[in-house]
């Protein structure tokens, strides 16, 4: 064996299970835990995926939301014990694999479209 599937079989067992397929144009809520002293609490922290790098162990993702006009993107990494779930809100269609062209883009023109666009539609015209 090779060493890096040896790395790769002890990284396995700290990979976690729940996460959803998330895909970059999707507004998420990522759940993170905050400890302050003794105590911990949940913070939520809702934004659009932007981008997503490495694999396995490493993969890390880029979360941005507009506050007051005012941009902030935290970056964190997936399988961290730090952070309690993910959650979809909304799947955006997106055509590139980072979108930090959304930083440049004020008022709507930084809204995505949806993914399931064309469902609707479809839908009323079979009735």
């Amino acid at each position: 064996m090779g060493l890096q599937t040896i790395i790769e079989n002890i990284n396995k067992a700290n990979l976690k299970s729940d996460i959803p397929a998330m895909q970059v144009g999707d507004t998420i809520n990522v759940h993170s835990r905050i400890v302050e002293g003794d105590k911990e609490r949940i913070q939520v922290f809702q934004g659009v995926l932007i981008s997503r790098r490495g694999r396995g162990i490493n993969e890390m993702i880029r979360v941005r939301r507009v506050v007051d006009e005012v941009g902030i993107e935290r970056c964190w990494p997936i399988n961290s014990p730090m952070i309690a779930k993910f959650e979809i809100v909304r799947q955006g269609d997106a055509r590139r694999a980072k979108l930090y062209f959304l930083r440049d883009r004020v008022g709507k023109s930084r809204r995505l479209r949806d993914r399931r666009r064309g469902l609707g539609k479809t839908e009323a015209a079979t009735k």
